[in-house]
């Protein structure tokens, strides 16, 4: 065949080659294979129904809109609870506290437009706190997309730089496969959130979609009827397949884990350290090693322990090996640091207390947060990418009989009873009016039950309570995480209670962060979640006003005012009560009073009017 017999054949095959590529683009081919069921009143509601009870998923925290009701109500049927909060960003720190103390993927659904960028801040707060979580939003139709729909707008691109995953969904039968990915995505290698959207012409039924696209007037002339077919094939090619068995159980995570030379090239580093601390970070919390068999491992080497964020509680408050005060005395003399999930950030003043010399072990499974400010202000002798959990398990079983240097140890407790003895010596002087902040969390910290969970959301009132008030037990402190967000303390508590129903849930409010989600006092009464908040209630943004008064003059945008927040929960069906100087002596009975109303079934808002100590003079705003 010569050259001209063959162009010829291909620009014959041409016109085929193209039809062909425009009838799989509108689904035409698929169509030929998957039959459409115009009768059937099945939705993609159930389909995400179906997901997520097969991943384990017991709650769904949303607040209503047309766009998503067939997911909540499909979410129902099959036993999933759905709870309704009274503001998006509320339904994500939810559904954030639900996958940090489960280890099971948190949910929250929100409505088109307004109802996606209200959780922003919080799909933030969850990517920095590497907390697995699927936002499902609603969205307008595909096809009416940019065409001046209610509520549309590009939702996939907020959301590019704060998600692992950001998709839409087009058909219905790509509803399964998307979520299923989405899930295991955000729980693998370094958790975090994902973002689907799901366009409301995949969620309702065949015939509500057809009369809200196709309308009900028959099509006149040709180009009327050209696009009235080319509507009824976009529907029929939206259900093809629709409601074909499909796999909905969770796909394989993946979880980063340490070589065998790097585990036992740390243990030769512990070895001959005779000044070692470890400091454990939020991230050793997550699945799959149990906190349990992390606790164990850390008193098998009974090395000297700072735990933070959600790792505060991992051991108990009588563990001889844990440290909570003289943090930077004790990093500036250890010769080992072993960073389990820590990371170098302002948290750990970017990596410059480590003392010189020092063996700094870094384990964590993101690369970027592993090596965050090295070769700057420090260098690790052993970097591993893997989870830290298991590192550390591993470790302690690589050093059977191993003992930290007594000498060390007892050095670091008898520093950590001094400043212990000093800040309750603090707590007994009167402040100029109102109580004492620290006499008020030491009275708590006495009466906490073994089975409590604290949850803090504040600034200055929280930053105490982490040196005074000791968790109980592992996971039992949830706070922001590094993007320091103030408005947690509503949608923490609710998620904390709903997984731990025999848990007594206390959230640290700050006045000021408690304007952000008193009236999710509201959701808790009508959920009947009963849990306790209690307000360090000063009448300032008071770690705001400590340095810009010091350092600039003025106290402009940092003053509130005593108010009766008490009465605000009252109102909304809570009990309320509220404590001041003259009732110091009876701190204890009020406290035990508020557990009690608690115990009973209702939800306590606690009032504390504070005065201000010296307490927290240096500490960070910026």
């Amino acid at each position: 065949m010569d050259f001209t017999s063959i162009a010829c054949a291909a620009l014959l095959a041409l016109p085929v080659v193209a039809l062909v590529a425009l009838a799989h683009r509108l689904g035409l081919l698929y169509q030929l294979f998957h039959k459409v069921d115009p009768q059937s009143p099945r939705h993609g509601g159930e389909l995400v129904a179906e997901v997520l009870k097969s991943h384990g998923v017991r709650f769904v925290f949303t607040l209503a809109g047309g766009h998503i009701s067939p997911v909540l109500v499909a979410s129902e049927k099959v036993g999933i609870r759905v709870v309704d909060t009274r503001h998006e960003a509320t339904a994500v720190f939810a559904a954030d506290a639900v996958s940090r103390i489960s280890g099971r993927i948190g949910v929250a659904v929100v409505t088109a437009g307004p109802g996606v960028t209200n959780t922003v801040t919080a799909v933030k707060n969850a990517q920095m706190a590497e907390s697995p979580l699927l936002l499902i939003g609603g969205a307008a139709a595909s096809l009416q997309k940019g065409r001046g729909a209610l509520q549309d707008i590009d939702q996939l691109s907020l959301f590019r730089t704060l998600c692992k995953v950001t998709t839409s969904v087009r058909t219905v039968r790509d509803i399964v496969p998307t979520l299923r990915k989405a899930i295991a995505t955000a729980q693998s290698g370094t958790p975090g959130p994902v973002f689907v959207e799901l366009p409301i012409d995949v969620l309702y039924p065949f015939h509500v979609v057809q009369k809200e696209i196709t309308g009900t007037k028959s099509a006149r002339g040709l180009r009327g009827k050209v696009v009235q077919w080319y509507l009824q094939n976009y529907i029929r090619n939206l259900f093809a397949g629709a409601w074909d068995p499909q796999d909905v159980s969770p796909l394989p995570v993946k979880v980063p884990l340490a070589t065998e030379d790097e585990v036992q090239r740390c243990a030769e580093l512990l070895s001959r350290a005779t000044k070692p601390l470890v400091l454990v970070g939020s991230q050793a919390l997550l699945p799959p090693t149990p906190a349990e068999e992390l606790r164990e491992a850390l008193e098998a080497l009974g090395v000297p322990c700072y735990l933070g964020g959600a790792a505060r509680g991992l051991l108990p408050p009588n563990s001889p090996i844990l440290l909570r005060q003289n943090r930077r005395e004790a990093l500036r003399e250890a010769d080992l640091v072993l960073l389990a999930g820590a990371v170098c950030d302002f948290r750990l003043s970017y990596g410059r207390l480590f003392g010189r010399g020092a063996a700094i072990v870094a384990v964590n499974r993101d690369r970027e947060q592993l090596l965050r400010n090295s070769d700057v202000f420090w260098k690790a002798r052993l970097a591993v990418q893997g989870d830290a959990a298991s590192f550390v398990v591993r470790l302690a079983r690589s050093l059977p009989g191993y003992g930290c240097s007594g000498e060390w140890l007892q050095r670091l407790r008898e520093r950590e009873r001094s400043k212990e003895q000093e800040n309750r010596e603090k707590a007994a002087i009167p402040t100029e009016q109102h109580l004492n902040p620290l006499e008020l969390l030491q009275v708590l910290d006495e009466l906490l039950p073994p089975e409590s969970l604290l949850v803090a959301d504040g600034g200055d009132f929280v930053g105490t309570a982490a040196y005074i008030v000791r968790p109980r037990r592992p996971l039992a402190w949830l706070d922001p995480g590094p993007f320091g967000t103030l408005g947690v303390g509503g949608g923490f508590a609710l998620g904390a209670k709903l997984c731990r129903p025999e848990a007594e849930v206390w959230v640290l409010y700050g006045d000021g962060s408690l304007g952000y989600s008193i009236m999710e006092f509201d959701t808790f009464v009508r959920h009947k979640v009963p849990v306790i908040a209690l307000v360090g209630n000063d009448a300032c943004w008071s770690q705001i006003a400590r340095e810009q008064v010091a350092l600039l003059g003025s106290g402009v945008a940092c003053a509130l005012h005593y108010l009766g927040y008490h009465l605000v929960a009252e109102a909304l069906g809570a009990k309320g009560f509220m404590v001041g100087r003259q009732d110091r002596e009876r701190l204890g009975s009020v406290i035990r009073a508020a557990q009690d109303s608690c115990r009973g079934g209702h939800p306590v808002l606690l009032n504390a009017l504070i005065g201000r100590t010296g307490f927290r003079d240096g500490a960070i705003s910026v």
